[in-house]
């Protein structure tokens, strides 16, 4: 992987973004040194979204700066890569598991030009990354949820970004897959990447990550999730009451039924 200097692989910097000139986050100011794994959590509607594509430059920032490795993002977009929501990707297209994961590749190919050997080489290097290159060649629309989810991940992997964000990457895919596809993002955070998922599962936030951004259109806590999963934060944060039990050596976040 390539090195790059600067002591934060992603600083967002007094963001504001959203749709039709209305913000939908504001003031939202964060720093991500390189190998971190980090969780952005929130209720439905909190800007988890909105924030990846302001990054990524698909809706136009309002407000503030967002830096790569100390540049504009906007200038480094190779470095990042992005996976959307599942329901947002079109999956009837007719086009194989290859095709799609070759999909990665274009940001470094440049669009008018062929891939190469060193490009179908990535190809395939991610598809056994997640355990797809049996089905390099099967139509994206004929694999199951969990299949297609790691279809869309190895297109990202392809790519070799430095920054990858994932828009809940687990959602709607079996235990099995799950388990997988975090085990991956681990692997990929130790050799040096910088993992930014936003997810619903609290407990796997406190177990695996070692960052996490509470996030309700503004930032209201950032820090190690054991710092920063309090219970004030948590109701800030989703508006509702949240309790921390201590289970064994395990912190299980659980809704309190009771609180009014």
């Amino acid at each position: 992987m390539e090195k790059k200097g600067g002591q934060y692989c992603l600083e967002v910097r007094e963001l504001a973004a959203g749709y039709d000139g209305t913000p939908a986050i504001e003031g939202i100011t964060f720093a991500i040194p390189p190998g971190q794994m980090v969780g952005v959590i929130g209720p439905n509607g909190a800007g988890k979204s909105t924030l990846f594509k302001a990054i990524l430059g698909l809706i136009p920032r309002q407000q503030g700066e967002i830096l790569l490795h100390d540049a504009p993002a906007l200038d480094q977009r190779a470095m990042m890569g992005y996976l959307p929501q599942l329901e947002e990707i079109n999956r009837a297209f007719p086009v194989s598991v290859e095709d799609v994961v070759m999909m990665g590749r274009y940001p470094r190919i440049g669009w008018c030009r062929r891939p190469r050997s060193h490009d179908d080489e990535a190809v395939r290097q991610a598809l056994a990354r997640v355990e797809l290159l049996d089905h390099a060649r099967t139509q994206i629309g004929r694999l199951s949820g969990g299949q297609q989810q790691r279809a869309f991940l190895a297109r990202v992997l392809a790519q070799d970004p430095h920054l990858l964000l994932l828009d809940e990457p687990v959602s709607g895919v079996d235990t099995t897959t799950q388990h997988a596809i975090f085990a991956l993002l681990e692997e990929l955070r130790n050799s040096g990447k910088t993992v930014v998922v936003a997810t619903h599962d609290l407990n796997c936030v406190v177990e695996r990550f070692d960052q996490v951004l509470c996030l309700n259109r503004r930032v209201i806590a950032y820090g190690p999730p054991k710092e920063a999963f309090r219970e004030d934060t948590l109701d800030q944060t989703y508006g509702h009451h949240l309790m921390i039990v201590q289970v064994g050596d395990r912190r299980v976040v659980v809704a309190d039924e009771h609180h009014r």
